[in-house]
């Protein structure tokens, strides 16, 4: 069974698994962004998996990547640029962050990661965005 970093907990939502990560919804309604959690073990770099399971792991980002479009359509915002990340300098577990961004979101053309606090989803956007993106993963 996979554990989860308590700040994933706190800053995301579940949304299912994947052939190998643990896939969950960050909470900021501002952009439409995946969080993928490999499963098996203390796994803190990409390095750690094998090479299948790099190999499946860029799989699963091309997938999330997809599904943001979904998503990001769904919402009214579609991302014309996808940004992709596995820093884990605050949260060292090995995650990967799929992100859409477009030119008149807020932090544009910088990072997402500490612009500015998040604006989570209200309950309704949050079943709604949910909804939207299990379905474009396939879950």
């Amino acid at each position: 069974m996979l554990e989860i970093d308590p700040a994933f907990i706190a800053t995301s939502h579940p949304l299912g698994d994947l052939r190998l990560c643990h896939v969950r919804l960050q909470d900021d309604a501002r952009y439409p962004w995946l969080v993928l959690i490999p499963q098996g073990g203390a796994l803190r770099e990409i390095e750690d998996l094998m090479a299948m399971e790099r190999a499946q792991l860029m799989d699963e980002i091309v997938h999330a990547g997809r599904a943001l479009r979904v998503l990001g359509e769904a919402l009214g915002a579609p991302p014309e640029k996808l940004n992709v990340g596995a820093l884990g300098n605050v949260t060292p577990q090995l995650h990967v962050h799929v992100v859409g961004r477009r030119r008149d979101d807020p932090a544009w053309p910088g990072p997402v990661w500490g612009h500015s606090p998040a604006e989570t989803y209200t309950a309704d956007e949050l079943t709604y965005a949910a909804e939207v993106a299990r379905r474009a993963l396939g879950l």
